[in-house]
């Protein structure tokens, strides 16, 4: 099966979020008409679609999760080698995100986490070979 992955979050300022996902490596897209939604592009099959908080809960036909005090989803992108996880996350680190501490190598895999500018946790990782 061939899929194409597209992640939908709400964001508090949305020029401020596609600002920080540009610094990770994303490719801003179009925008929403009206200003509400914007996509990004990690590649040809990873996107980010990031939503005011009013759009999204329209979208989701549910209320915003507060990330201060539970999580939705826990979304984790593999990179090609073990150095770029701990050079990513400190990227998003300077551009306003928080580091969840170091890296944790679990033998088959090397992963370190983050959250981004509205709380919504990352992990970058990768697969040993």
């Amino acid at each position: 099966m061939s899929a194409a992955m597209f992640v939908n979050l709400p964001v508090a300022d949305l020029d401020r979020a596609v600002e920080f996902f540009t610094a990770l490596g994303f490719t801003a897209g179009p925008r929403q008409t009206g200003g509400d939604s914007a996509q990004l592009t990690l590649d040809g099959t990873t996107h980010l679609i990031l939503h005011t908080p009013a759009a999204f809960a329209a979208f989701a036909g549910a209320e915003v999760c507060d990330t201060a005090t539970s999580r939705e989803v826990i979304v984790g992108l593999g990179v090609d080698r073990r150095e770029r996880v701990d050079e990513l996350v400190d990227v998003a680190v300077v551009a306003g995100g928080t580091s969840l501490g170091p890296g944790q190598d679990l033998g088959f895999m090397y992963m370190r986490g983050f959250r981004d500018l509205d709380g919504h946790q990352w992990s970058f990782l990768h697969l040993a070979g």
